[in-house]
C-alpha cells in the first residue's frame, strides 16, 4: 500500500499507483478530498498533456500546488489520466 503523507497526515493511499518518471500517481478515488483544493495553476508536459494542480491544506497549513494530475492526457499517457501525483515535501512511502 502506497501512502502520500504531508504535515503528519495521510492524504492518499492506494495499492494501485502507476509509476511514471519516478512519480507515483494515485487513483483519483484514493485521495482524501477534504485536504485538496483546486488551483488555477496549469502546466504543459510535451508528452503527457496539460496538468492541473491542487493545493493541500492540513490542519491550517497550506502547500500550494503540491499535487498535480492530468484531467485529459495524450494517448501516450492514458494510464495516468485523472491520477494524482505529489511533490513539494509530500512524502510518498510504502
Amino acid at each position: 500500500m502506497m501512502k502520500a503523507i504531508w504535515n503528519g497526515q495521510i492524504i492518499a493511499e492506494s495499492n494501485d499507483t502507476k509509476v511514471i518518471e519516478n512519480n507515483h500517481y494515485f487513483p483519483a478515488d484514493s485521495i482524501k478530498e477534504e485536504f485538496f483544493k483546486s488551483s488555477d495553476t496549469h502546466t504543459n508536459c510535451p508528452w503527457k498533456g496539460v496538468a492541473s494542480y491542487y493545493t493541500i491544506n492540513v490542519e491550517g497549513k497550506e502547500n500550494q500546488d503540491a499535487a498535480w494530475y492530468y484531467p485529459k492526457t495524450s494517448d501516450l499517457a492514458k494510464q495516468i489520466e485523472g491520477y494524482v501525483a505529489f511533490w513539494k515535501g509530500v512524502e510518498v512511502v510504502e
